[in-house]
Parts: structure tokens; C-alpha cells; sequence
């Protein structure tokens, strides 16, 4: 039995998973904003994204920003894949979440070991 199925060429696999790259980090940053905002912070932290080192506590404001950021950045995201890509959505969803990891491990010299964060990763990527 053979696969029926359209068939994408690489050029536009590449210029969606560019396209969601762009959407992710800029909703990231967008969402991270208003949170920081939203918690009163003193100064926005431009690693927002990759900060995977903050104290992970109820108590610590900047925490709760950045778990807060990742869990409705996903969600978002995941709508806004739905709309351009409109198909293969789990596909570039799984792809962003591992570039995004990459970056994060560059960013920040170091793999993530913070089980913490790898549930709140886990738990939005299961949710897309």
C-alpha cells in the first residue's frame, strides 16, 4: 500500500519553518514584555527565551515570568502554525521546539538540566 499524499518541495518546508521560527521568538518577546509588565519587574531580560537558570520557586516573580511567557507562547504559536502552515502544524511544531532547544544549549553554554523546564516544554508541546 502506498503513501498518497501531496508532495512540498524543500523551499517552502524551509520558508514555513522559517516563517514559524520568526512567529515563535517574536511572540515570545511580545508575550515576555507584557508579563514582565505585568509582575512589575525591574528590567526586561533579553534571554528571556533561553533563560532556563532562574530559580525555579513560586515565590520568584522572575520564574513565574518566564514559565508564564513559555506556556502562552506555545499556546499562541500553536494557533498561528494552524493558520500559516495549515498542514504538517505537529510536524513544525516539533521542529521549532528542537531548534529551540539547540539555540537555548548556544545561548546559555550549557544543556538544559532543569527538570522543571523541561516539563513546562514537555507539557505545551503535548498540548499542540
Amino acid at each position: 500500500m502506498a503513501f498518497k499524499g501531496n508532495a512540498v518541495d524543500s523551499r517552502t518546508v524551509f520558508f514555513n519553518l522559517l516563517l514559524c521560527l520568526l512567529i515563535f521568538y517574536s511572540l515570545f518577546y511580545m508575550i515576555g514584555s507584557v508579563c514582565f509588565g505585568a509582575f512589575r519587574l525591574d528590567q526586561f531580560d533579553g534571554l528571556i527565551p533561553f533563560d532556563f537558570k532562574t530559580e525555579p520557586a513560586d515565590s520568584n516573580s522572575k520564574y513565574l515570568v518566564n514559565l508564564v511567557s513559555l506556556e502562552l507562547t506555545y499556546f499562541c504559536s500553536g494557533l498561528l502554525f494552524a493558520a500559516v502552515v495549515q498542514r504538517r502544524v505537529w510536524d513544525y511544531a516539533l521542529t521549532v521546539t528542537l531548534v529551540h532547544v539547540a539555540i537555548t544549549s548556544l545561548v546559555m553554554l550549557e544543556f538544559p538540566l532543569v527538570w522543571q523546564w523541561w516539563l513546562a516544554l514537555g507539557k505545551k508541546e503535548a498540548s499542540l
